[in-house]
């Protein structure tokens, strides 16, 4: 218990209720913070997720159909999450892994000129855990995004937000000032690590369309009832006077070949348009919401 890396180390316990009032540009109370991420899974590995359990449930490499299932995504259903926020001028963080610039520069590059930030996701679609070198991994994953849109990125997401108990140390020395993996609080929080401070931003594992749709297997249109009744907890918060008044901040996570398809793009395109047609939410990068947090003073 006494190890500094552990997590509980490293991540001070703060009541919501002991947190000082934060306020948004524009008096705004809910900061949005869409996540699309895009990956690059290698045929040579057992895929990082199956929608095709295959025969009598023994494990076939190469898993062609569970390949083919992501790389739909990356082929078509990207395309229309592009369509889906420039038509509405939203610019969401891209979560990528570092491979994916050079295997997909299409994608990269169309996310790129697109406006959005690029936030680091390892450099192949593989557990933390299951790489031998960790600081070469985030070395060589932020040499492929900076080669490639020249500008270091400043945040992380692990891949299936895995890290071992020596990831935060790995990344402030490798400069990342932000991180997705700690889902402890509607807030940015600190994170302590040999390097300085690391701000942990309020991803989402439950507004996310991997464990929400392709594991527990929820109705394609509860991930935006959810959403919606998520920003209305969180608004009336903002505003009130109580303990837990004050901004908050709504992430929000996607994947091309779940919620690109055909038959679910149409829930994302419905969710932007409530969100945008809302006067008391702001749409804001990785790297806005880690700036007005630290503009904040707060220490939590």
């Amino acid at each position: 218990m006494d190890d500094p890396r552990r997590p509980e180390n490293r991540l001070a316990y703060r009541a919501a209720i002991d947190r000082p009032r934060l306020t948004l540009p524009g008096a705004k109370r809910v900061a949005i913070w869409p996540v699309v991420n895009v990956e690059h899974w290698l045929i040579d590995n057992p895929m990082p997720r199956q929608i095709l359990v295959p025969p009598t449930a023994a494990s076939l490499l190469p898993d062609l159909p569970n390949w083919a299932w992501h790389e739909y995504g990356m082929r078509v259903g990207f395309w229309r999450m592009l369509e889906a926020f420039a038509t509405r001028d939203i610019r969401p963080t891209l979560s990528i892994n570092g491979s994916v610039c050079e295997a997909y520069p299409r994608v990269a590059g169309a996310a790129h000129e697109a406006g959005w930030e690029f936030m680091a996701h390892g450099f192949h679609q593989v557990p933390t855990h299951r790489v031998a070198d960790e600081p070469g991994m985030i070395a060589r994953t932020v040499a492929a995004i900076t080669r490639f849109t020249g500008a270091a990125p400043r945040g992380w997401l692990g891949p299936g937000l895995t890290e071992t108990l020596d990831t935060p140390d790995h990344l402030t020395a490798a400069g990342i000032a932000y991180v997705g993996d700690f889902v402890v609080d509607d807030r940015p929080c600190r994170v302590a690590t040999r390097h300085g401070p690391l701000v942990a931003l309020p991803y989402s594992v439950e507004l996310n369309d991997i464990p929400l749709l392709a594991i527990q297997h929820h109705r394609a249109d509860e991930f935006v009832e959810r959403a919606l009744v998520n920003l209305d907890r969180l608004a009336m918060e903002a505003a009130s006077d109580g303990p837990l008044g004050g901004a908050k901040v709504m992430g929000f996570a996607i994947h091309p070949y779940i919620t690109g398809v055909p038959h679910r793009i149409g829930l994302l395109e419905r969710l932007l348009d409530a969100l945008a047609a809302r006067d008391d939410v702001v749409f804001m990068q990785g790297s806005e919401l880690l700036d007005w947090y630290l503009g904040t003073g707060d220490d939590a």
